[in-house]
C-alpha cells in the first residue's frame, strides 16, 4: 500500500464475508497488517546467510574447518601473483576446483582456463595435445592444430595428474617453464604464450624426484608456490556443512524435499573414513536421493560400503603412505593385482588409490597382463 508521505508498505490484507441469517451479504470486513518489520527481520537473515556462505565457502570449495580456512588464504594469495602453482592432494579432495578458484579470481579471469588430464593420452597423443601439430607431421595430421598451450594464450593451463607424464614430455614443459615458447610437432618455428601454469598430482612428487621418475629441475620450477588440499579425513567438522549443500543440489536437481539426514546417517557419514574424500561423499548424498522415499535420508539409504562396520581406517593409506607403498611395490605382479582387485570389489580407483597410482595405470596392467576389465560372473 502507498504511504501518506508517498512510499510503499508492505502489507498482509484479509478480508471476510458478512452474512445475515438468511445468507444474504452486508458488507465486507477487512483488516491489514504492516509487515514493513517483518520485511526488514527477512533480509536481515538473508544477508546474514550470505555473509556466512562467503565465510565458509571460496568459489565452489566449501569449508569451515581450521585447515580449509587455511587453504582460502592460500589460495587468495595465489590468485593474487603470477607464480606457478603445484596443487598436492587425494584424488577427490577437489583439486580441479581449487585450479578454477585461483584463475576466476586472478587478473586473468577474462581469458580462458584450458585443462589437460595428463593420465589420460599416451605420450604421443599428449604431446600433440599440449603443443600442436602441423599437417604431415605425422599420420593422420591432416590439417594444422593449435594445441592448449596456445589456446590459453593470456589465460591459464591446469595440467592434472602432472606425475603421469614421461621424461620426454618433462623436458618438454621445462622449455616452456623456462622460455614460455612453445614448438608445434613437425615444426621448427618458437612460438611465444603468455600463460599461467598450475598443475595437480595425487602423488607426493618428492617421492617421484627421489626415485628418478620425475626431473628435479622441472619439479622445483612447478612448486614455485605449492598448495595441499586436505583430505575429507582430516576436515570431518565440514561434513555436515558438506552433506547439506549437496541435499540442496540434488533437490533442485530432481526436484524432491529431503530436509537433511536422520541422527544416525549423520553418525555413519562421521565415522566413515571416506578414501575416495569430498567425491565419494557428493556420490553417497545421489545414491541416497535414489533411495530415500521420505523426508531425511537414513541409514540404509546410504552405500553399502559406508555403513559396513567391518570398514577400517588402516585401509585407507595417506597420500605419503601410498606413495612409499608404490615405491617398495614397484614390480607389481599379476597375482598381487588380481588379489588387491578383489579385495577391492574391482573397483580400479579403490585399487589405484591403495598402490598411489592413477587409474589409467591400473588399467594398462591389466591389459598387459590380459586381465578383464569387469568382474568375472562366476556361474
Amino acid at each position: 500500500m502507498l504511504h501518506k508521505d508517498g512510499y510503499s508498505v508492505p502489507v498482509l490484507k484479509n478480508a471476510r464475508l458478512i452474512k445475515d441469517n438468511e445468507g444474504e451479504v452486508l458488507g465486507v470486513v477487512e483488516t491489514v497488517t504492516d509487515l514493513t518489520e517483518l520485511n526488514k527481520t527477512r533480509l536481515k537473515v538473508e544477508e546474514i546467510e550470505r555473509k556466512l556462505g562467503e565465510t565458509y565457502r571460496f568459489d565452489r570449495i566449501i569449508g569451515k574447518s581450521r585447515v580449509m580456512q587455511q587453504l582460502f588464504t592460500a589460495v587468495s594469495a595465489a590468485a593474487a601473483s603470477e607464480a606457478t602453482i603445484l596443487i598436492q592432494g587425494e584424488s577427490g579432495t577437489g583439486k580441479e576446483l581449487v585450479a578454477g578458484a585461483i584463475h576466476y579470481n586472478s587478473n586473468r579471469v577474462a581469458k580462458p582456463l584450458v585443462t589437460v588430464n595428463c593420465s589420460a593420452l599416451s605420450e604421443t597423443l599428449l604431446e600433440s595435445e599440449l603443443f600442436g601439430h602441423v599437417k604431415g607431421a605425422y599420420t593422420g595430421a591432416v590439417k594444422d592444430r593449435i594445441g592448449r598451450f596456445e589456446e590459453a594464450d593470456g589465460g591459464t593451463i591446469f595440467l592434472d595428474e602432472i606425475g603421469e607424464v614421461s621424461p620426454y614430455i618433462q623436458v618438454k614443459l621445462l622449455r616452456v617453464l623456462q622460455e614460455r615458447e612453445i614448438e608445434r610437432v613437425g615444426e621448427s618455428k618458437r612460438r611465444k604464450i603468455n600463460i599461467r601454469i598450475i598443475t595437480a598430482t595425487n602423488k607426493i612428487l618428492y617421492e617421484l624426484v627421489k626415485n628418478g621418475s620425475f626431473r628435479e629441475d622441472l619439479y622445483y620450477r612447478l612448486k614455485v608456490f605449492p598448495i595441499t588440499v586436505p583430505a575429507l579425513r582430516e576436515r570431518k567438522e565440514d561434513i555436515p556443512l558438506l552433506t547439506s549443500y549437496f541435499t540442496n543440489h540434488q533437490n533442485k536437481k530432481t526436484k524432491k524435499k529431503i530436509t537433511g539426514l536422520t541422527k544416525e546417517a549423520n553418525q555413519i557419514l562421521m565415522d566413515y573414513n571416506w578414501p575416495g574424500n569430498v567425491r565419494e561423499l557428493e556420490n553417497a548424498i545421489e545414491h541416497a536421493f535414489v533411495l530415500c522415499n521420505s523426508g531425511s535420508i537414513d541409514t540404509f539409504d546410504l552405500p553399502v560400503e559406508i555403513r559396513k562396520t567391518q570398514y577400517s581406517p588402516a585401509q585407507t593409506p595417506s597420500l605419503r603412505q601410498q606413495a612409499a607403498y608404490s615405491q617398495s611395490n614397484r614390480q607389481l605382479s599379476k597375482e598381487a593385482l588380481l588379489e588387491l582387485l578383489e579385495e577391492c570389489d574391482w573397483n580400479k580407483a579403490e585399487v589405484a588409490r591403495r598402490i598411489g597410482v592413477s587409474r589409467t595405470a591400473v588399467w594398462k596392467y591389466m591389459k598387459k597382463w590380459e586381465i578383464a576389465l569387469q568382474k568375472p560372473i562366476v556361474s
